[in-house]
């Protein structure tokens, strides 16, 4: 395990090197081992990644209004992103997982590789300083800034709900957590997506809630667009 970390930790395949190894170590430690995990660097690491790619698209675009710039940090921080990035850094070779995580292949599973590379960031920050945080965050996410614009940020489905329902002055969507299933380390969330003026409500499902909620309102932008389509709305 070691010898595998000296590794990953070499300035060519993390880009940081590490001045207490340990902190590597519990940054690669999944919930499902023990109690000592990365849970707390994983809270650390998207907060700490959260301000300095919010800090950089400030810098890189002047002109881009709030909402662009919501926008963009958000198509850039988003698990998916992260979990890519995970992959390019190999992190699920190095992932200490507790056994039923590793019979289910945990080590490539969206949510594990991107908590654990927020936990990294993370441990990287406790190792460090928040300028070394800062240069490695930027670097690992040079090539997405350097081609990310205003327009090729997608908005995510809540964010289009939310402005649809305002441009016709409608009440806000509300979501409700209707059933959490799955052992502690492996749940699966349904919520439901309610607009009471349209009589709409559809559910979705994910591995945590925000990620049931964008579902939940993907499928009623999915309904109000079939409905608009037989001329009911």
């Amino acid at each position: 395990m070691i010898v595998s970390l000296h590794f990953l930790q070499s300035r060519s395949q993390l880009g940081y090197q590490f001045k207490q190894i340990k902190h590597l170590e519990q940054a690669l430690t999944h919930r499902s081992l023990g109690r000592i995990n990365n849970e707390r660097l994983e809270y650390l690491g998207d907060a700490i990644l959260g301000f300095v790619i919010a800090s950089e698209l400030y810098r890189r675009f002047p002109l881009a209004t709030e909402g662009e710039l919501s926008r963009m940090r958000s198509h850039l921080v988003k698990g998916k992103t992260l979990a890519e990035i995970a992959r390019d850094l190999n992190l699920g070779d190095y992932l200490r997982l507790g056994t039923g995580e590793l019979k289910s292949g945990g080590h490539r599973r969206d949510s594990i590789l991107a908590g654990a590379f927020e936990a990294i960031l993370g441990a990287v920050y406790v190792d460090s300083e928040i300028e070394s945080t800062t240069l490695l965050i930027v670097n690992l996410f040079r090539k997405k800034l350097d081609t990310l614009t205003p327009e090729s940020a997608q908005k995510d489905p809540k964010t289009t709900l939310q402005e649809y329902l305002q441009a016709r002055q409608l009440s806000l969507p509300v979501y409700t957590t209707v059933a959490v299933d799955g052992a502690e380390h492996k749940q699966n969330f349904k919520v439901s997506c309610r607009i009471d003026e349209l009589a709409i409500t559809e559910n979705g499902l994910g591995i945590n809630r925000r990620h049931a909620e964008q579902q939940a309102a993907d499928e009623v932008l999915k309904k109000i667009l079939s409905l608009n389509n037989k001329g009911y709305l």
